[in-house]
């Protein structure tokens, strides 16, 4: 493990918007989960050798004393742009002992993972829950595990992801889907939608967020043309992309008004949330004072 030099652990959040998060919070940088739609590659954020990860030194260090001069409490979000638990998290546990500092300075905690990794530090996450919002998200873009397994080759099945959520839920930790992207000609189909939706309501999640389509920029669209035609090649999807889509930022799904329809409905009999603002206002319910609280 390569460890890089760092200033801070802890960036304020210049909205709440998403996802209710005060503060980011990276210890890692770089990913290997290998997804081929990764939207961390992109040249705006300056991630050389994106597929090597590293560690920040001092990292806990860092977090204890930019804790300890918070005046308030907050929710601190990971994950967004490395994910919290790749591979080596499993021996070197800076998720875990950052989570144990944020239990220690009563924060929240908003987690977005594509490994059922997560579980293991439950026990912290619901300490976290007794004084302050915890939310877990699972990256969740298909049902079938043969289809994760080429569009996300490095990362925890969508069957075991699927039971991580079932172990949250269980033990009173708010968690659901973050369903997105969901890739043109690939995954954006009803079949593909319902199934999420089914297997999540099964497995007890709260909510499903989703984005019908994926977002392509600077090198990150050539680096997914170019795995299109490594994984799926005799279905041409480099040039229905480029027909469709020509250099647009957002690719959106030509069946979204479709999906939006079905999503809804679905989610709706099923009793699962969808909307931002209603996810939110339901895991922070019951802690709106100790989002006050001052040190």
């Amino acid at each position: 493990m390569e460890y890089i030099n760092a200033k801070t652990i802890l960036t304020k959040c210049k909205s709440t918007e998403w996802f209710g998060t005060d503060y980011n919070m990276n210890i890692y940088r770089g990913c290997c989960h290998g997804c081929i739609y990764c939207d961390s590659r992109s040249e705006c954020y300056k991630i050389d050798n994106f597929d090597n990860i590293k560690a920040k030194k001092d990292v806990l260090l860092l977090l204890r004393n930019e804790l300890k001069r918070k005046v308030r409490s907050g929710v601190i979000g990971t994950g967004a742009m490395s994910d919290p638990y790749n591979p080596f998290e499993m021996e070197l546990q800076l998720t875990r002992h950052s989570l144990e500092l944020i239990d220690a300075f009563n924060f929240g905690i908003s987690i977005v993972t594509k490994s059922a990794l997560l579980t293991r530090d439950s026990d912290i996450l619901q300490s976290i829950n007794e004084h302050s919002p915890v939310i877990c998200k699972l990256t969740i873009t298909t049902a079938d595990d043969n289809l994760c397994r080429k569009i996300e080759p490095n990362v925890s099945l969508s069957s075991e992801r699927f039971e991580a959520i079932r172990t949250l839920s269980s033990q009173g930790i708010f968690s659901g889907v973050i369903l997105m992207p969901v890739l043109p000609f690939i995954e954006d189909n009803e079949e593909n939608i319902l199934n999420i939706i089914h297997k999540t309501a099964e497995c007890g999640g709260k909510f499903i967020y989703p984005s019908f389509g994926v977002t392509l920029r600077q090198n990150q669209r050539e680096y997914f043309l170019n795995k299109l035609d490594e994984t799926f090649p005799k279905d041409n999807l480099r040039e229905k992309y480029i027909k469709t889509y020509g250099n647009s930022y957002n690719c959106i799904s030509r069946n979204v008004s479709n999906l939006w329809k079905i999503f809804e409905s679905e989610c709706q009999k099923y009793g699962i949330i969808y909307k931002m603002k209603d996810i939110i206002f339901a895991y922070k319910i019951g802690y709106e004072m100790s989002q006050l609280r001052f040190f």
